[in-house]
């Protein structure tokens, strides 16, 4: 299809094929973020997510535990981590970690969310560890950790090959991989802001494994800095293209790059992109969410991360092609506050199930596999002020 989104006609044939469930191609990606016409690109998109999901909007309680912030790499955009040495350097005993995971347990969570980052002396030991004694003291908390980097990275401190650590870490209690490490996959891009040796050749392959062994697992992309439009829609096909292979991917999880506002407390700024950055606006996230719902058709769940993205910006979200909006996390340590607009560190569950029937929709709590655990009721449709799905 050639064309662009500002003339009609070409519009009417993007409907069509979108409304025929016509798979999108490359250049209808790349023509789709060209558009300035939100309300009609969101538009479209809703109508996919509606068909997908209905008016339900997903969540889960879940808490987010970062055992380590050591970390060998000095990646471009990140603030998080730490040199050994460093003054706020730490990492966790198992026990301390256990204490942390069983302060939580009265929250009602049911998943409890581990990134760390790639520390040079840990023992690869400490991590099946870790999980069997955060599962003994947690039986009913799902535990989605580590990314296809950090599994990368216990290849090279173990010997053992991914297949090998998957087993060992899905025995310990493992049930879902997290979805970083992605970033941008394209390497014109990768290059300048990743300081790892986990590419899309090593982060396809380890989830690949893991799906053949029955996990389901979160993918993301982390947009707005460096990258181009052209370099997003690269990225969601390659992973459109594993999903048609495995069929593994559960959610889909666009992440806002961040400028570092919080983390420089200690006069370093790590975060080496931000004075040649700009941070995308609400308007870039929300057409970043319309065309990743278009064109990744065989992914069912598209999340937004409230904490990187802001309270309001994800409820228009769930009207840009979005139907899971991230629980409730009382402190994410990798990005807390890094928007600077008074985004809370904390919602609750109370929080989450207002801003969703605020925005017209139906709350559905789930599970790390996204079954339903309980069902709530939607805006009341008697009251005359009743909110419905949001046109922008």
């Amino acid at each position: 299809m050639t064309g662009t989104t500002d003339d009609a006609g070409f519009k009417r044939e993007l409907e069509q094929k979108v409304r025929a469930g016509e798979r999108l191609s490359r250049e209808d990606g790349i023509a789709l973020y060209e558009s300035d016409d939100l309300a009609w690109l969101g538009g479209l998109a809703h109508e996919v997510r509606t068909r997908k999901n209905g008016d339900v909007v997903h969540f889960n309680v879940n808490r987010h535990l970062n055992m380590t912030n050591v970390c060998t790499a000095s990646c471009a955009y990140c603030s998080f981590q730490r040199k050994p040495g460093e003054k706020d350097a730490y990492t966790m005993r198992i026990e301390e970690a256990v204490r942390l995971a069983k302060a939580m347990e009265n929250e009602n969570l049911t998943e409890l969310h581990i990134v760390n980052g790639l520390h040079p002396t840990l023992p690869w030991r400490y991590y099946p560890r870790s999980l069997r004694a955060l599962k003994e003291a947690l039986p009913q908390v799902s535990l989605k950790a580590f990314t296809a980097t950090e599994i990368h990275h216990f290849e090279k401190i173990s010997g053992l090959s991914a297949s090998e650590i998957l087993d060992e870490l899905i025995d310990a209690g493992l049930e879902s991989l997290t979805g970083g490490g992605a970033e941008i996959f394209d390497w014109e891009v990768r290059q300048h802001i990743v300081d790892h040796e986990t590419h899309w050749e090593d982060w396809s392959r380890i989830h690949r494994l893991a799906h053949e062994k029955g996990l389901k697992t979160p993918c993301t992309m982390l947009y707005g800095h460096i990258e181009e439009p052209r370099h997003r829609v690269d990225h969601v096909l390659r992973l459109r293209e594993l999903q048609d292979e495995t069929g593994g991917f559960q959610v889909f999880i666009p992440l806002r790059y961040q400028h570092d506002f919080v983390d420089m407390r200690d006069g370093k700024i790590r975060n080496r992109l931000q004075a040649r950055t700009t941070m995308a606006t609400g308007a870039e996230a929300l057409k970043t969410f319309a065309v990743s719902r278009l064109l990744f058709d065989n992914v069912p769940h598209v999340k937004v991360f409230w904490v990187m993205h802001g309270v309001q910006t994800a409820q228009l979200a769930l009207n840009h092609g979005a139907d899971d909006m991230d629980g409730s996390v009382v402190e994410y340590k990798i990005t807390h506050d890094a928007d600077d607009y008074g985004t809370p560190n904390k919602l609750t569950r109370d929080d989450l199930l207002e801003l969703i029937q605020d925005a017209g929709f139906r709350p559905v709590e789930r599970n790390t596999r996204y079954e339903i655990i309980r069902e709530f009721d939607g805006p009341d449709p008697a009251r005359r002020e009743s909110p419905q799905p949001m046109r922008v």
